[in-house]
């Protein structure tokens, strides 16, 4: 597997494995509050009226917690899904681990649902060349990975075809990242609209957006 293949598509091992879909099924596994950990696996042993008791899975130590402080897990295949929509069971720590799963693989760019969430790498990654964005020109939203490239190119498709404005909405903490994507945005709006002109249009375009990009960098601010 190539660096790029492994920023985009990473890798999802057990997620048909037969024998992990049977142990969370026997388990009962499920979430539950952690002070260190935000949420923490362990197992269903017991449960008497408004109190369980959890097997932790790294521990093995058995803990009571109450019953509306358990949080369902999903089952092995949703492993690293692409879009938390699919979830079966959507709820916080669901949500958290699998952001989590994907980033220590690599992988920055989750979907849920409309929305793309974003999580800073605080590095360079090789998913940002002319290659990736020819890759991601014209095509569908589920036919590549989430990128921030794949929503760009759904609102140019959508602003071209249907003749009607559209936006993007960067939001997030400092030092999320907005300034970059946004960057990202730009530069890919910038290759798709100058690709089918003449090059004397296409460094005139290129120009053009450079000078947005300008322009944005020195005299906006950013949504916090």
């Amino acid at each position: 597997m190539t660096d790029v293949e492994q920023f985009l598509y990473g890798q999802r091992g057990g997620v048909n494995d037969p024998l992990a879909q049977a142990d969370w099924a026997s388990k009962k596994l499920v979430w539950i509050p952690s002070e260190k950990q935000g949420f923490e696996a362990g197992s269903l042993k017991e449960e008497k009226g408004d109190e369980c008791v959890v097997e932790l899975a790294d521990s093995g130590k058995k803990v009571k917690v109450n019953k509306d402080d358990i949080q369902k897990m999903n089952p092995p295949k949703f492993s690293k899904v692409e879009d938390m929509a699919e979830l079966t069971c959507l709820n916080e720590a669901s949500v958290l681990h699998n952001l989590k799963e994907r980033y220590y693989s690599g992988l920055i760019y989750t979907y849920s649902g409309l929305f793309c969430v974003v999580i800073n790498p605080y590095k360079n990654l090789p998913i940002y060349s002319e290659e990736i964005v020819n890759m991601y020109k014209g095509k569908k939203r589920h036919e590549m990975p989430p990128h921030i490239y794949a929503i760009t190119d759904t609102a140019y498709r959508s602003m071209m075809q249907d003749r009607e404005d559209q936006s993007i909405l960067c939001t997030g903490e400092s030092g999320a990242g907005k300034t970059e994507n946004t960057k990202k945005v730009i530069q890919y709006l910038a290759h798709v609209a100058s690709s089918s002109k003449s090059k004397k249009e296409q460094v005139g375009l290129k120009t053009k957006w450079a000078s947005i990009l300008f322009f944005f960098f020195f005299f906006s601010s950013p949504v916090g």
